[in-house]
C-alpha cells in the first residue's frame, strides 16, 4: 500500500474505535509525501497452564483486567538479551483475497486455557497452538463470509475460557472456550480439541439475534465476552452515524452451559428515540461480587442529539449490572447527551488501592478525553474529588445540551483539551500559519464545545486520549495508559443541503445521521503537508499514580520508521491502538503504534529500554505468562487494514535466550531498529551517487586525453 494510504488511514480507525466508519484522517500522509526536505535527512477459568506459575487466563489477564503479570524473569537489566522464539501466521495473508484484507483488523490478544495458547483470527476461526513452540494444536472455522461489509471490519480481539465445575475433569468441554463472531453468533469449543460443545445451543453455537438491521454488517461483536459464575456475557459494536434509530445497544447473557438466554439489559430508558449506547469496548468481571462491569457508548447519531433530550442516563458511562440477572446495580455516568463521540472506549479496570490506610477496591476508567476516573466497586461514587463544570452552550438548532458535564479535580489529565491558534504546530511558518488560519476558522471554546454548521474543534479528537487498548494497573497503584492526539474538524449539513455536499465530498467521511436535521463532516485539522496542526507527540505512553496523584512520566509512543520514504524515524510518537501491559519485572510492554515494534519501558522512569522487531505493526495489547521456566511475551502482529498499516496475519512470542541459545544478533540490536535502516538506505544511495559521480569524472577524464 502506497505511503500516503497508510498513514492517511491510521486516523480512520482512530478517530471512535470500534464505532467509527473510514474517512477520518484523510490527509495525514501528505506530510509523509510533501513534509521539508531537511525532515528526511502488544469467573471461573481454566487453571494456569504450568500449577503456580503466572499465566495469562483471561483478555485482560486477570478478570478485572488489571493487565498486570506477577511474572518476573525478565527485568530491566536482562531484557536486552530478549528475542523472537517462535512466529505463527493464521493463514490469511495467503488464503484471502487482497480486497478482503484491506477490510481486517487483527487486533486479538490470545489467552492461556489449560496447556494451550488460544486466539481468534480476524474472520473469528479459533486457534490453539503450543505456548512454548507456536505449533498448532487445533483450529476451528466458523466459516464467516466475507461479503457482509462489517461496519467495524472483520476483527476479533479476543476469546474467553470456562471451566465447568459440575463436569469430570477428563470430559468433553469441562474447559470450554468461548467467542463471539462478526455475524452474531456465540460458540463454545472443547479447549483440548477445538471441537464444538454438545450441548451448548446448536451443534456448539447460539445466535444473538441482532434484529433488523440496515445492512448485514451493521451489528457485530468484536470484543472478547466475559464470563461470571455461570454466565457467557457478551457486547456488541454498531455502526456510526447512519441513523437516529440505530439497533439497540443491549447487552446480552447466555448459561455458559447450555447457550440458553439468561438476560439482557438495555441501555437507553424507554421511549428515548435513539439507539446505540452499545458496548463494543471489552467487560470486567468481580467474581467475588457477582457483578459484571460495562463502558458504554454514545446514543445513536453521535453529532446531533436533538431527538434523545436529557443526559441519556446510561449512556456514555461505567454501569454495574448483576451477573446472575442482568439488573442494575449503578452507574456512573462520564458524558452527559454526547455529541461528540466520546464513548467510554476501554475495559474498567478492577483493582485495590490503599486509601487512608485502608485497602478500598475501585474502578479506574480511562476515556477518550484522556481523563482517568476512580470509582467505588461496590457504589460507583468517585473516590477522588470530581466537580461538575459549566461547558460552552448555544448547539445547532434543535439541540439540546447539558449545561454541565463531569471533571476530575486532582487527577492530571493524559493529553491536553486546548489548542488555541497561537499553539498552531507547524515545520515552517508556512504551515504554522495554515494552521492557525484553520483553527481560528472554528468554533472553538473548548473541551464538549458542541458540533456546529460553521465547524467546530474538538479536541482530543473521537480517538482520545484513550481507545480501547485501556491501561495497565500495577499492585503500587500506578496505571500506565497509552494515547493518541489529535484534532478534529465536526460540521454539521443541513438536510436539504446533505445530497450535494455528499456528491461533492469524494474521499471525506460524510454520514447521513438519518432521522435528523443533519448529517455530518469529521475531517482532521492538519496543515498543507498534512500534518496535525496539534503539536507532537502524536502519540504517547503515560505512568500516573493513582495515590499520590501525580503523572509520573510521559513519553513519546512509536516513530514515523514505516510511514516515511527510507524509514526516516522521526520521535514524533504515532496514533497508536492496543494497550500496555506490566510486569512484575518492573517493565511496561507495548506494541500499538504504527512503526513494527513491541517495546518494553522502565516502569520507574519511562525509559525505552528494549525493541523487537516484527512482521507488520502490533496494533493489539501483548500477553506474557512462564511458560517451563522461560517468560514469553506475545503480541498478535498484522498490521491493520481500517488503519492503513500493512496487514498480515502473524504471532509473535519472545523470551530471553534458553541456555546454549544464541543472544540476539548485532544486526537486531542495532541496525534492526528505529533509523537503522535510513542509515543502511541513505548511505546505499550515497555511495551510489558516488560511484556514478567517480565514473562521470573519469569519462570526462578520458574524453579530455583522446587527441583531437
Amino acid at each position: 500500500m502506497p505511503t500516503r494510504k497508510r498513514i492517511r488511514s491510521i486516523f480512520d480507525n482512530v478517530s471512535a474505535g470500534d464505532n467509527a466508519p473510514a474517512g477520518v484522517f484523510r490527509r495525514l500522509s501528505a506530510m509523509m509525501l510533501h513534509a521539508p526536505a531537511f525532515l528526511i535527512l502488544l469467573s471461573v477459568t481454566g487453571a494456569c497452564a504450568e500449577e503456580g506459575t503466572p499465566g495469562w487466563d483471561h483478555y485482560g489477564n486477570d478478570a478485572g483486567g488489571t493487565r498486570y503479570s506477577a511474572a518476573g524473569l525478565i527485568t530491566a537489566d536482562n531484557v536486552g538479551a530478549v528475542r523472537q522464539q517462535w512466529l505463527y501466521r493464521t493463514g490469511d495473508l495467503a488464503q484471502r483475497a487482497p480486497a478482503v484484507m484491506r477490510r481486517v483488523k487483527f487486533e486479538t490478544t490470545p489467552i492461556l486455557a489449560g496447556d494451550k495458547l488460544v486466539l481468534c483470527s480476524s474472520f473469528n476461526e479459533v486457534i490453539a497452538l503450543d505456548p512454548g513452540t507456536g505449533a498448532p494444536a487445533w483450529r476451528f472455522d466458523p466459516r464467516v463470509t466475507t461479503d457482509r461489509r462489517p461496519a467495524n471490519r472483520f476483527n476479533c480481539r479476543g476469546v474467553a475460557q470456562w471451566r465447568d465445575p459440575q463436569a469430570r475433569a477428563d470430559a468433553v468441554c469441562a474447559l470450554r472456550i468461548l467467542s463471539a463472531t462478526v455475524d452474531g453468533r456465540l460458540l463454545a469449543l472443547d479447549s483440548r480439541s477445538g471441537r464444538p460443545c454438545p450441548g451448548f445451543g446448536r451443534e456448539g453455537q447460539v445466535s444473538l439475534d441482532i434484529g433488523k438491521v440496515v445492512w448485514p454488517g451493521e451489528v457485530q461483536v468484536s470484543s472478547a465476552p466475559v464470563v461470571a459464575g455461570d454466565v457467557v456475557i457478551v457486547g456488541a459494536a454498531i455502526g456510526d452515524n447512519v441513523r437516529v434509530g440505530a439497533p439497540s445497544g443491549r447487552v446480552r447473557a447466555f448459561d455458559a452451559r447450555t447457550g440458553a438466554p439468561r438476560w439482557q439489559w438495555e441501555p437507553l430508558e424507554p421511549g428515548i428515540s435513539a439507539g446505540a449506547a452499545n458496548v463494543w469496548a471489552p467487560m470486567s468481571v468481580d467474581e467475588k461480587r457477582g457483578l459484571v462491569f460495562l463502558p458504554t457508548s454514545s446514543p445513536s447519531p453521535d453529532f446531533f442529539g436533538g431527538s434523545r433530550p436529557g443526559a441519556n442516563r446510561n449512556a456514555d458511562s461505567v454501569v454495574a449490572l448483576h451477573a446472575t440477572d442482568g439488573s442494575l446495580a449503578w452507574a456512573f455516568q462520564i458524558v452527559k447527551h454526547d455529541v461528540w463521540d466520546y464513548d467510554v472506549p476501554a475495559q474498567p479496570t478492577l483493582t485495590t488501592l490503599e486509601i487512608d490506610g485502608k485497602p478500598r477496591d475501585v474502578v479506574v476508567q480511562a476515556t477518550k478525553q484522556g481523563f482517568v476516573f476512580v470509582l467505588d466497586r461496590d457504589t460507583g461514587q468517585p473516590v477522588y474529588p470530581v466537580e461538575e463544570r459549566a461547558v460552552p452552550q448555544g448547539g445547532a438548532p434543535g439541540e439540546q445540551l447539558s449545561p454541565t458535564q463531569t471533571f476530575p479535580v486532582d487527577l492530571p489529565p493524559l493529553v491536553p483539551s486546548e489548542l488555541r491558534p497561537e499553539g498552531a504546530f507547524g515545520f515552517t511558518s508556512f504551515d504554522r500559519g495554515a494552521c492557525r488560519d484553520r483553527i481560528a476558522a472554528l468554533r472553538n471554546e473548548g473541551l464538549y464545545t458542541p458540533p456546529s454548521l460553521q465547524g467546530t474543534l474538538v479536541f482530543p479528537f473521537t480517538g482520545g486520549g484513550a481507545n480501547w487498548g485501556g491501561g495497565a494497573v500495577d499492585p503500587a497503584g500506578v496505571v500506565y495508559v497509552n494515547t493518541s492526539r489529535a484534532a478534529h474538524a465536526i460540521r454539521l449539513i443541513p438536510r436539504s443541503d446533505y445530497a450535494d455536499f455528499k456528491a461533492r465530498s469524494a474521499g471525506k467521511e460524510v454520514s447521513p445521521q438519518e432521522g435528523a436535521p443533519f448529517g455530518m463532516l469529521r475531517e482532521l485539522v492538519v496543515s498543507p503537508f498534512g500534518a496535525p496542526c496539534n503539536p507532537p507527540p502524536w502519540g504517547t505512553l503515560a505512568a500516573l499514580d493513582l495515590k499520590s496523584h501525580r503523572l509520573l512520566w510521559e513519553k513519546p509512543l512509536g516513530t514515523t520508521e514505516d510511514l516515511l520514504p527510507l524509514g526516516i524515524a522521526l520521535h514524533t510518537g504515532t496514533p497508536n491502538l492496543g494497550g500496555p501491559i506490566a510486569t512484575a519485572g518492573g517493565l511496561v510492554f507495548i506494541g500499538a503504534a504504527m512503526d513494527r515494534y513491541l517495546r518494553a519501558f522502565d516502569a520507574k522512569n519511562g525509559a525505552e529500554i528494549w525493541r523487537g522487531r516484527l512482521p507488520a505493526a502490533g496494533m493489539a495489547t501483548p500477553i506474557t505468562y512462564v511458560w517451563k521456566g522461560r517468560q514469553y511475551v506475545v503480541i498478535a502482529a498484522g498490521g491493520h487494514g481500517e488503519a492503513g498499516a500493512e496487514t498480515a496475519d502473524a504471532v509473535v512470542a519472545f523470551a530471553s535466550p534458553a541456555p546454549g541459545e544464541a543472544s540476539r544478533t548485532w544486526w537486531d540490536e542495532n541496525l534492526d531498529q528505529p533509523g537503522g535502516r535510513a542509515v543502511i538506505k541513505i548511505g546505499a544511495i550515497a555511495v551510489l551517487a558516488a560511484a556514478v559521480a567517480l565514473a562521470l569524472i573519469r569519462r570526462r577524464r578520458r574524453s579530455r586525453a583522446v587527441p583531437a
